[in-house]
């Protein structure tokens, strides 16, 4: 596909000897069923032969079946709870590859689904075309701007480093090994939040594919109902193949945890609670309550302990930081205080996640405040009282600040209201596993529930269920605007894995 052919008519092009190949000798890796050579169109009954493929021809990168080498690592994500079997994986190099994948998939009728880093990879992925865009990392900064141009595969950590040089940072979550673009369309909840609000509103365009191989380009005045969809709507009205986001004119912070005994946590999210009604809006924490594996990566002491913990971020003054930070430190006593002033390139060392591929279970719910009521139940749950609660984490974040205020452009973006992010994840080593973490998750999600909004967030809702559940990362209203969305951009709904949103009825 050259840059400049960006129509909707798919163009075949001559046999190509790859390809004649991936359709004769490998054909028998997928049950015909399944294999994307004899997909129909819709109710139609007509048969798609090689000649279907051709387009396939200009991709740069690997195009992969079942079996072949190199398939098992292309579609394996960070989250390796759900494995994933698509009949056809394409690691795509750039806008072109992509171009040429959905324009094969639109004239297929091939459902497609897409992964930068698969960290948010909460569901499996088992038929159709998966588009890698792994490859995809190149960042531009321009330093007079105070932007970056960044690629569909790109992580937070290749911005920061982009970006440090000239004294600028991205608004990146609590792990900088995530995906920016991904992370972005689900709205992004920032380390920095409380202080600079959503990753979606620094997002100033997207180029973006459409579900018809059209390349487009969408910013608050081209097209805005695609620029409000995807800032908060995920992937559901087309595949991003770059954005550009405003930068902040930041360098260092304050940063760090304090870790006490578990056993502390009911005196220690008391006093964080009354405190977080405090705080300038310069202040970005979370309360987790962590339960750590007995693993050699975690270090001593708190490696195998049940830990409370409380991080912080502060972008002010470091001194008035610390200030603020006392009546924390000396709410119950201590064992571990990592907080220091940083380079911001070293913010992945305020929540120590983890950086190795994992088998993980995460949920999430929006609260609109931690009453004493709400913290008992929250600790009757997770707490010392609950010692055989298979979650590593369960985690309350301060929201609020920047994190309220209405976006400067309409998006779908529905957690303004939270004052409390509740957040769990589970490291499933086994089958075993799986029955008693959820068990732990719908307790404490229903035990919660009189103190939520009913919502949660899109990126962290865990495992997609029925559209009712889907819908739960949205307002009523903002749902509908979705679907409407969906309806113009993707009518033939090939983007439906994942948190998918439903088209509108016609």
């Amino acid at each position: 596909m050259r840059p400049e052919d960006h129509g909707s008519k798919l163009v075949e092009q001559p046999p190509n000897k790859d390809l004649d190949g991936l359709s004769s000798n490998r054909t028998a890796a997928v049950p015909p069923s399944r294999n994307p050579l004899a997909l129909q169109e819709d109710a139609m009954t007509t048969t798609h032969h090689l000649p279907d493929l051709f387009a396939l021809s200009e991709i740069r990168g690997p195009v992969l079946r079942p079996g072949d080498d190199g398939y098992a690592e292309e579609v394996t994500g960070f989250n390796l709870a759900w494995p994933h079997t698509p009949d056809l994986v394409i690691g795509a190099t750039g806008t072109d590859d992509v171009v040429t994948a959905m324009r094969w998939a639109a004239a297929t009728g091939t459902p497609v689904s897409v992964q930068a880093t698969g960290h948010g990879a909460n569901f499996p992925i088992d038929s159709g075309l998966l588009i890698s865009t792994a490859r995809m990392t190149d960042v531009r900064i321009d330093p007079d701007e105070r932007t970056a141009t960044v690629a569909a595969g790109a992580k937070w950590r290749h911005v920061l480093e982009a970006a440090a040089p000239h004294g600028l940072a991205g608004l990146n979550g609590t792990s900088t090994d995530t995906g920016v673009v991904g992370y972005t369309l689900g709205g992004g909840l920032p380390l920095l939040g409380r202080a600079y609000g959503y990753a979606s509103d620094l997002v100033r365009s997207f180029q973006v594919v459409t579900s018809d191989g059209t390349l487009r380009e969408t910013d608050a005045n081209q097209e805005p109902e695609l620029f409000r969809a995807l800032r908060g709507g995920k992937g559901n009205v087309g595949v991003v193949t770059s954005l550009v986001c405003e930068l902040l004119p930041l360098s260092r912070v304050l940063g760090g945890a304090i870790y006490c005994a578990g056993e502390d946590a009911e005196p220690l999210l008391s006093a964080y609670a009354d405190w977080t009604h405090t705080v300038p809006p310069q202040m970005c924490t979370a309360f987790t309550l962590l339960r750590l594996p007995p693993l050699p990566q975690i270090p001593e002491p708190l490696r195998g302990g049940f830990w409370s913990r409380v991080a912080f971020a502060w972008t002010g003054d470091p001194a008035e930081g610390e200030a603020l930070i006392a009546p924390i430190r000396s709410a119950v006593p201590v064992v571990v205080d990592t907080v220091a002033e940083m380079d911001y390139s070293a913010v992945d060392t305020i929540y120590a996640e983890p950086e190795d591929p994992l088998a993980g279970r995460e949920s999430c719910a929006l609260l609109r405040d931690l009453t004493p009521d709400a913290i008992r139940t929250f600790l009757d749950q997770v707490g010392p009282a609950a010692p055989d609660c298979p979650l590593l984490i369960a985690g309350l974040r301060h929201m609020g600040g920047a994190l309220a205020r209405p976006a400067a452009v309409e998006d779908a973006v529905c957690a303004r209201d939270a004052e409390y992010f509740l957040e769990t994840v589970a490291v499933l080593t086994g089958p075993q596993d799986a029955e008693p973490v959820e068990r732990a998750t719908a307790a404490l999600h229903a035990a919660m529930a009189p103190y939520g909004t009913g919502l949660t967030m899109v990126n962290i809702h865990g495992r997609p269920g029925d559209e009712a559940d889907r819908a739960r990362a949205w307002t009523p209203e903002v749902y509908t605007r979705l679907q409407h969305a969906k309806s113009t951009y993707d009518p033939a709904d090939l983007l439906r894995f994942g948190h998918a949103v439903t088209p509108a009825a016609t």
